[in-house]
């Protein structure tokens, strides 16, 4: 099955299991629409991806994994857009969760999507304890401090800011846990697979600086010249538009370098660099690795 019809079935159950009759309407329509108005779904696939590379061998945890790295990238985007944040009216192209459905809602569903991360991988301890407590700590890592994504937005909080460290807190704590996930799944070395995730981590958000000056908001689904507005660190005022993409192509060059070897190397290698060349501006184009 494919990686996008997996992650959107296994994302589809864990919300149905994780809201009832019982549950507040306003948080399960929230919660909802934080997770299906959109979305590539880039960390599950790349989660996925890695464990099919390494040859897979119990997809129900792999997919837990998926679902848990998506929920908590959705939880910090519901947060990021908040009024004391951002104040984004626009996420994915539709209204962003505390537009639609007020503050408080927000709020909560972004603090419930963390929960249910942990939850949907801690039903599988009885059946992979070693594998599940391994993804729960590798999770738990990535969500908080002093390098996961809530340190990685507390980053903003600050007058000065290390922008390299920004990025790997913010974005590369994410993609590190999906490359580092898909291996703990299929049982393979994990270790090795950290790199890879940390470098596409970093250039994922150099893209995404170099959208926000040179991308369309059509395009986007949600409004650019928020670095300049919100006055933060970003690789393009850090080094210019051409320096952020010289900084991108040695990231992505790195990231291919870094794979290591395994069944599947050669076709994840494409779905990178397919992955990558989609997410930069369509004004620049990317130097292959």
């Amino acid at each position: 099955m494919e990686p996008n019809i997996r992650i959107e079935q296994a994302l589809t159950s864990a919300l149905d299991e994780a809201t009832d009759r019982s549950t507040p309407p306003g948080l399960a329509a929230a919660l909802r629409h934080a997770v299906f108005a959109g979305g590539a779904r880039v960390r599950p696939r790349l989660c996925l991806s890695v464990a099919m590379a390494c040859g897979e061998d119990a997809p129900p945890l792999s997919d837990a994994a998926g679902v848990a790295i998506e929920f908590l990238h959705c939880a910090s985007l519901v947060h990021d857009d908040l009024p004391c944040f951002d104040d984004a009216a626009l996420r994915r192209g539709q209204p962003s969760v505390h537009k639609a459905y007020g503050e408080r809602l927000a709020v909560l569903a972004g603090d419930t999507l963390i929960v249910l991360a942990f939850g949907v991988l801690a039903r599988h301890v009885p059946g992979a304890p070693q594998r599940s407590g391994e993804l729960l700590s590798l999770l738990a890592a990535a969500a908080g401090t002093p390098h996961g994504i809530a340190a990685g937005q507390a980053w903003e909080c600050e007058e000065r800011v290390p922008v390299s460290a920004y990025h790997r807190a913010k974005t590369g704590a994410l993609f590190a846990a999906a490359t580092v996930a898909g291996a703990i799944a299929c049982g393979a070395p994990s270790a090795p697979w950290r790199l890879l995730g940390e470098r596409l981590g970093e250039a994922y958000q150099v893209a995404d600086d170099l959208r926000d000056v040179i991308g369309e908001a059509e395009k986007l689904g949600k409004p650019v010249g928020q670095d300049q507005a919100h006055d933060r660190p970003s690789a393009v005022a850090a080094l210019g538009v051409d320096g952020a993409k010289g900084r991108l192509d040695r990231l992505v060059s790195e990231a291919m370098h870094s794979v290591p070897a395994c069944p599947g190397r050669e076709q994840l290698c494409a779905g990178i660099l397919q992955e990558m060349h989609r997410v930069l501006p369509c004004k620049l184009s990317l130097v292959a690795a």
